[in-house]
């Protein structure tokens, strides 16, 4: 853990965004999109549209063609506009700071309210993404089969203080040198530890 903190120094969440509903937004349509892509579209889309009000307005076939680059991106326009409504009717436009109450909204599982209490509410959290599970995994920081146990297991091998950090290393080590395919393991300094790197060698 100290090793990749680092090997990162600079590791943060890398939506952009200004408000706690911003990120929810931008997270929800990061499945399946890189945070490049998502950020692409949100510099032009928070421009107009940037609380549950404005988005509680549009129908979705209105937001459709705004966030197609996205990818399932009539799925992703669902979400929002019912989340952003749920949000207006509910809790008086502000989004909720608890893990269940953000799971009951559309679109959200455990990984989009990790990001946003972690990076929105400063609650020490894992979100565990494909990055994540996959390095976690490889390292021997976890020995799990699904994204839950990986959670789990994370929380339990690593101090609280360090859970946001800690997710935000293992994001950039999964971009930049533990790709899913031909992981450049010649130039890792976690090479000696790493338990994947261990089995093959």
């Amino acid at each position: 853990i100290y090793t990749l903190k680092k090997m990162y120094p600079d590791a943060r969440c890398e939506l952009n965004h200004q408000t706690p509903f911003e990120l929810l937004v931008a997270t929800i349509m990061s499945a399946q999109c890189t945070d490049v892509r998502v950020n692409i579209i949100t510099s032009t889309l928070f421009k107009k549209y940037n609380t549950p009000e404005d988005f509680a307005k549009l129908t979705y076939e209105e937001l459709e063609p705004l966030i197609k680059s996205c990818g399932v991106y009539k799925n992703k326009s669902r979400s929002i506009i019912n989340t952003s409504r749920i949000l207006l009717d509910k809790y008086s436009s502000v989004v909720p700071n608890t893990m269940d109450e953000l799971i009951s909204l559309p679109g959200v599982g455990r990984k989009t309210a990790n990001v946003v209490l972690s990076n929105a509410f400063n609650q020490n959290r894992i979100a565990v993404d494909t990055h994540v599970f996959r390095v976690s995994n490889r390292l021997g920081l976890a020995d799990a089969k699904d994204v839950l146990d990986t959670e789990n297991q994370l929380m339990a091998n690593i101090p609280e203080e360090k859970w946001t950090i800690t997710h935000h290393n293992l994001i950039f080590h999964g971009r930049q040198v533990c790709s899913a395919r031909n992981p450049k393991c010649d130039i890792c300094r976690l090479a000696p530890y790493c338990k994947y790197y261990n089995e093959i060698k």
